[in-house]
């Protein structure tokens, strides 16, 4: 699909893919409106992509708030007119043994990462639903395939967004709105705090740019595909899990004693509301 000209809202835009994505989508000459919890951040991007953007403005919000997004897209809509395309990229991490985690932590998680989107969507679709068009676009994570030990209730929530993209995908058949769930790997943004780091380092795992995943978000928007998993041999892996889950839980198990180290106590959720 053309971008060009598009209301495009950009969740978790303080975000390092959030932001990412937002430059990939000035250069397609969307219009932008960039959210997320740090508006100071996000006025400093708007100011940087307004050089090459037909038109970025700002609506500052706390996705993890009750009604926050119902506010969010009436206010949207109220200054540009329609939403065409959502970008869902607001997102926490908790690291660490589900164990040593706070019940609150694990609430805001799901509240940033689960419901905070599907609240947005449920806002937006009687619009797109009007208008017969649109694109709703969701980044999970490989984790939302493969539950990976450390980050239980990420995984979780991931699980939770892949499977709400899916049945709502089937749901709108004909409607002609796309539904796509994008799902990157180990990614280098603050997302991922210093100890998460310091475990993927010490496992070798592959770590992308956040340049890097949103030229992929793009490609997938373009396309409006279903589903896109992100790195080889993680889609790989998220294949394998699906059928042999049995025979990831062995190559799994035998890292949990690398990872061990690496767990910060007490577990907190990592601050960036943005992936």
């Amino acid at each position: 699909m053309s971008i060009a000209g598009k209301v495009v809202l950009v969740t978790g835009a303080n975000g390092g893919i959030g932001a990412a994505i937002a430059r990939e989508l000035s250069m397609r000459r969307a219009s932008l409106v960039l959210t997320g919890r740090n508006a100071t951040q996000l006025d400093a991007l708007a100011t940087e992509l307004r050089g090459s953007c037909s038109k970025v403005s700002v609506a500052a919000a706390d996705l993890g708030e009750p009604d926050s997004a119902r506010e969010l897209v009436e206010r949207v809509m109220k200054t540009s007119g329609a939403i065409e395309v959502v970008v869902n990229c607001a997102g926490i991490q908790n690291f660490g043994f589900f164990s040593d985690e706070r019940p609150e932590d694990t609430e805001r998680l799901f509240r940033v990462n689960t419901l905070a989107p599907i609240a947005l969507i449920n806002a937006v679709l009687p619009h797109m639903i009007e208008r017969r068009a649109g694109h709703l676009v969701n980044v999970g994570s490989i984790f939302g395939s493969i539950g990976f030990p450390c980050f239980a209730s990420y995984s979780a929530s991931k699980f939770a967004l892949r499977g709400f993209s899916e049945a709502l995908r089937r749901e709108l058949v004909g409607s002609g709105i796309a539904v796509t769930y994008v799902a990157p790997r180990f990614t280098k943004t603050a997302l991922n705090g210093s100890a998460a780091t310091r475990m993927a380092n010490a496992l070798s795992m592959h770590q992308d740019e956040p340049s890097d995943v949103a030229r992929a978000v793009m490609t997938s928007i373009d396309r409006g595909g279903a589903d896109s998993y992100f790195g080889w041999p993680e889609k790989l892996f998220v294949r394998i899990n699906s059928i042999f889950p049995r025979l990831v839980d062995k190559s799994l198990m035998k890292q949990v004693a690398q990872m061990r180290p690496f767990t910060v106590k007490p577990l907190r959720a990592t601050t960036s509301e943005g992936r």
